[in-house]
Order: structure tokens, then sequence, then C-alpha cells
């Protein structure tokens, strides 16, 4: 575990899942260029020490690491007892650690299925409540739901990645209706297919999706960025991704299936 020893922020901590890379780094930089200080957690130990040491440099913030598998069923317990033993008050959470896995669904391995939905489920139901009871007891806090323009597509060939992102978005916007009295907000973000490591950890190389053009990761993070501070319920990055949701509240879900399914099926050889 790495701790910074400097500080001149002043707006308390972030934590962030899936913090060394892709999005979740791009959005660990416009906190801590925003004065904020940070908790990233990762599985890499390396990783997490070498994104600290540059964030610190950059931005004279303390950041704390915590490494933690969030694939395992008690990870995230852990991880907020360790946040909590380390006395750190936690005013935003950023649940961003997510991944999928490229293919047909009867052909998949259902262990790294069942992985996928402990990840993007599981743990991030965990870390939602822990740190959401903290927040409502004082009265205030921010968090970031990383769910993406899948949560409001039937995504063949990403069958459960699409699946497990649906649900994140449902109960960002639920929580949004029970939490509207108190000082605590959620954000959901929905991005689209992102220039980050995501398609090769899916195994998804052979995906036609790579050819629609990817989105800037530091611009989905400061759209996403931007609508928390505003305390929006959610924002679509990107225009393109804009008009797919909007084309997809109109068009029958069986039509909508049918076009993911062409745009993700791989590549003819």
């Amino acid at each position: 575990m790495f701790m910074a020893t400097e500080n001149n922020g002043q707006k308390g901590y972030v934590l962030i899942t899936g913090g060394t890379s892709g999005i979740g780094y791009e959005l660990a930089k416009c906190f801590a260029e925003d004065g904020y200080n940070l908790v990233l957690s990762a599985r890499t130990e390396a990783d997490l020490q070498q994104r600290a040491s540059e964030l610190k440099q950059q931005y004279n913030i303390h950041v704390t690491t915590i490494a933690k598998d969030l694939f395992q069923s008690n990870a995230a317990f852990e991880l907020y007892d360790e946040v909590k033993r380390q006395g750190l008050t936690v005013d935003v959470l950023v649940n961003d650690a997510g991944q999928g896995q490229f293919g047909l669904f009867v052909e998949q391995d259902i262990n790294r299925l069942l992985e996928i939905i402990q990840l993007n489920v599981c743990s991030l139901t965990v870390l939602t409540q822990l740190f959401l009871k903290d927040m409502v007891a004082r009265n205030e806090g921010k968090i970031l739901q990383l769910a993406s323009i899948a949560s409001e597509l039937p995504g063949p060939w990403q069958a459960v990645y699409h699946a497990t992102k649906a649900y994140v978005l449902h109960l960002t916007e639920a929580l949004i209706s029970e939490l509207k009295d108190t000082g605590v907000t959620l954000t959901a973000l929905q991005p689209g297919a992102t220039d980050t490591d995501f398609f090769n950890k899916a195994d998804m190389q052979s995906s036609k999706i790579l050819d629609t053009g990817l989105s800037d990761p530091a611009k989905v993070a400061k759209d996403g960025y931007q609508a928390l501070m505003k305390g929006d319920d959610k924002i679509v990055s990107g225009l393109k991704n804009k008009a797919m949701v909007g084309m997809s509240n109109v068009i029958p879900d069986k039509l909508v299936a049918e076009q993911m399914n062409k745009m993700q099926e791989p590549k003819k050889s």
C-alpha cells in the first residue's frame, strides 16, 4: 500500500475503483486537478503505485492505494473496511471497475460470466450501499456509476455485460428517487465504445464495433465529472451515443437487438 505525504487539496477524498487505466484514470485526473485527494483501488499493486506516484507529482495531493480483486465476493467488504481502518472519509465514490466478455452466450464459460456479474453488479452494490450509508448519515456525498449506453440496449455478443449495465442504471435511478430529500446525489455515466483496454480484456478484438469509432476516455471522464458536480441524474457521453440511445427509445427492442447484433458480431475473415 502506498500513501502520499503531501496535500494541498481541500475537497476530501474520492474513491475510484478501476482507477489505474481508461476512464477511471482519466476521472482520477479530473478530481485531482480540482483539488480532491484520491483513494485508488485496482487489482495490481504495481499499477496502483505507478499511478499514485504520477498523480501525486503532478497535482500535489494525497493518493492512497488499496489493492483489491473485486471479482472476489469478499473484496468489496474488505475495501470498505480498509478505508474505514485508515480513518478516511469518502466524499465521492466512483464505481468504475467493470468488464465484459465477447461471444455467444451459450458458448461462454459460465464461471467467467459469473465473475463479470460479481464485479459489475455484486461488488458495485456492496460498495454503493456501504458508502451510501455513511453519506446519508452525513447528509452529503456523491456517487458516480459507470453505466454505459449498454444499459439502454440489448447486446447480442455481450449479453451479460449489457444486462449488468442495465442493473447499474436501474439501481442508480431508483436510489436517486429514494434519496431525493437528502444531500446525497448519484449520477450514471453512459459512454459508448471507448478507446480503453476493455476490448482486450473482453476478447473483443474481432468485433465489428471496433471499426465504428471509439470515444476518447478523457472526454468521457470530463463529461462524467461535470455531470456529477452539477448533480445530474445521468449523462450520455458523445453525440453519436446520444443519437443511438434516442433511437433505441422509439424502435422496438427486437430491432434494436438485431442492430446491435450486426454492430458487435465478429468481422468476416
